[in-house]
């Protein structure tokens, strides 16, 4: 089959990847699919503040449910890292032509919907379990649920020791505020994670559907050898937002490392972690830059800047960068990650967007 990467994303066709959809192509998404193994099959409208009409952002969500559902029918394993709306479907969707050639006879591998999740994400979980469950075998999701099976847990937060050793100067005072609130969000989740029904980690339906609850742990899949991280903050620590599980995939010899939500990364800790992995292909989520500077600092910002600056000098074997999500949200996007693209240069790494991949120019930068 002709590759349809240009130039240097043409190492995409070699490890089998297919860049599904993203936010560079119009709506929300950062979908995947590596061989038969989907990740993140979800999309939405692009927010109030993007320069489309509704309408047009809406049929640009639709084109991306049917690019998601064509991919599906190729897939035999799902991954959701977590359970935004941009990152998994309800079965419901009216978008879905047929759902059940999403999820139903797959095996799925799914972020726990137990712990280590905001309130939210908790509630979502269970409704696209319940209709799932409906959808697939006809059975509730009562049926699945459990008495909780911890009562404590760890707070991830004293694991970061980059993010806690560096030099915060004026901010300090103000991080150290953010924190201590944080942990009482934290502590809060933790009740409820120790005092509300569980779902069962393991669910196997009559018709060969598998759901798999889990935040790490190794797998393997169509030639694809796969491994979950475990809970990393959806960006900033003790972010609101909740938790996603990133995705290592490793597959003829290449590693792809595909981010999730960690928004830059903006965590120090989570940086090296990529440069300890040191993938060939990095699928990274930039910054919220349509955020900046009311629900998104300067400070933050540049943390993520200087991480994603960090992995690209000092990686050993990265070969292409997908910078996208997040950060093609807004027009002046390139702007604020600039010194992303100067250490590109310095590197010799490109860092480039889904639709560039394809040969387009980012919608956001045609508008």
């Amino acid at each position: 089959m002709e590759c349809r990467y240009v130039g240097s994303c043409e190492i995409l066709c070699r490890v089998g990847v297919d860049l599904v959809w993203f936010d560079s192509l119009g709506a929300k998404s950062a979908a995947i699919r590596v061989h038969g193994v989907l990740v993140d099959p979800g999309a939405a409208a692009m927010q109030p503040s993007y320069p489309l009409p509704g309408e047009e952002k809406q049929r640009l969500r639709s084109e991306a449910v049917k690019a998601i559902e064509a991919r599906a029918a190729k897939a035999n394993m799902l991954i959701i890292t977590h359970y935004h709306y941009d990152h998994h479907l309800l079965p419901s969707d009216s978008s879905l032509s047929n759902p059940a050639t999403l999820y139903c006879r797959k095996t799925i591998l799914a972020k726990n919907p137990n712990m280590y999740i905001n309130k939210s994400q908790w509630e979502r979980a269970r409704l696209w379990l319940s209709q799932l469950l409906s959808l697939c075998g006809g059975e509730k999701l009562e049926n699945y649920l459990v008495e909780p099976q911890k009562s404590e847990f760890e707070d991830p937060v004293e694991k970061l020791v980059e993010a806690h050793s560096r030099d915060w100067g004026d901010y300090a005072s103000r991080r150290a505020e953010l924190l201590r609130r944080g942990r009482e969000s934290f502590e809060k989740l933790v009740r409820l994670w120790a005092s509300e029904s569980w779902v069962r980690e393991e669910i196997v339906l009559a018709d060969g559907t598998r759901i798999l609850f889990v935040d790490e742990g190794v797998y393997e899949a169509n030639n694809v050898r796969i491994k979950l991280l475990g809970p990393h903050f959806h960006g900033i620590e003790y972010d609101a937002t909740g938790w996603v599980v990133p995705v290592l995939l490793e597959v003829n010899n290449y590693k792809l490392l595909f981010t999730s939500d960690l928004m830059g990364p903006i965590i120090e800790d989570y940086a090296s972690e990529i440069l300890s992995i040191d993938p060939d292909i990095l699928v990274a989520d930039g910054p919220p830059t349509y955020l900046f500077p009311y629900m998104f600092n300067r400070v933050n910002l540049k943390r993520a800047v200087d991480n994603m600056v960090r992995i690209i000098l000092e990686s050993q074997k990265l070969k292409l960068v997908i910078y996208d999500h997040h950060l093609l949200r807004e027009k002046r996007w390139r702007q604020r990650v600039a010194e992303v693209f100067r250490a590109s240069e310095k590197a010799g790494v490109p860092v480039l967007t889904a639709a560039e991949c394809l040969g387009e120019k980012p919608l956001i930068d045609r508008l």
